[in-house]
């Protein structure tokens, strides 16, 4: 059975999708179009054409887990924010419910906690991961929500907190996010649990073990 990717052709799903290979993890690739397909041929990776806006059902067919980690990105309006990261979201939980899988892993942010404190800009995009976050949360699908700080394009560490009074930043790579995702899909005991992450010391796997 496979792990779906949603948003593999992002920044933070490429990389997971890279690991993922090289650790022999069975995934499948959701992308919007066919061009975004040779990433993932190399990889011996998996896809499937969807879109979050149209019907993706179909993407479920044989796979155990969702990883969420689709975002309309920084250039588009509230529209997309809505349409991708609250609605696209939630009905990607209703139907790892309706297809009865056993875990689902939302990529979320850190502050998406208080929508309100973060800067304005991000608000719209933090209240939309806010909502989709409380729906996951009272879902029949178990779930783990892990919930990055600012993210850096640095190399990945391989080592994180996810306790911020630890540190005095909020910043994480994508890479270790990446990481991060790995260690939760491989460890399919991790249910109902939420995680913040930033930076930090503590070797990745050891967090999730």
């Amino acid at each position: 059975m496979k792990t779906l990717v949603i948003g593999a052709n992002g920044k933070i799903g490429r990389q997971f999708c890279v690991l993922a290979a090289q650790s022999g993890l069975p995934i499948r690739a959701m992308i919007r179009d066919g061009g975004q397909a040779d990433f993932f041929n190399q990889l011996g990776v998996e896809t499937v054409i969807a879109d979050l806006e149209g019907d993706f059902a179909s993407a479920y067919e044989n796979c155990e887990q969702v990883i969420f980690t689709a975002g309309s990105g920084p250039t588009t309006g509230a529209d997309k924010t809505l349409m991708v990261d609250l609605y696209g979201a939630i009905r990607a939980v209703d139907l790892a419910d309706e297809r009865g899988l056993g875990r689902f892993v939302m990529v979320s942010a850190m502050r998406a906690a208080n929508p309100l404190a973060a800067p304005e800009k991000l608000r719209p995009y933090c209240a939309a991961k806010f909502a989709a976050d409380q729906y996951l949360r009272h879902a029949a699908t178990e779930h783990v929500i892990l919930k990055p700080g600012r993210l850096t394009d640095e190399p990945p560490s391989g080592c994180i907190t996810t306790d911020p009074e630890a540190v005095e930043h909020i910043d994480i790579s994508r890479g270790n996010v990446a990481h991060a995702l790995l260690a939760v899909a491989r460890n399919r005991a991790l249910r109902n649990r939420e995680y913040d992450l930033l930076d930090g010391e503590q070797p990745i796997d050891t967090v999730f073990s």
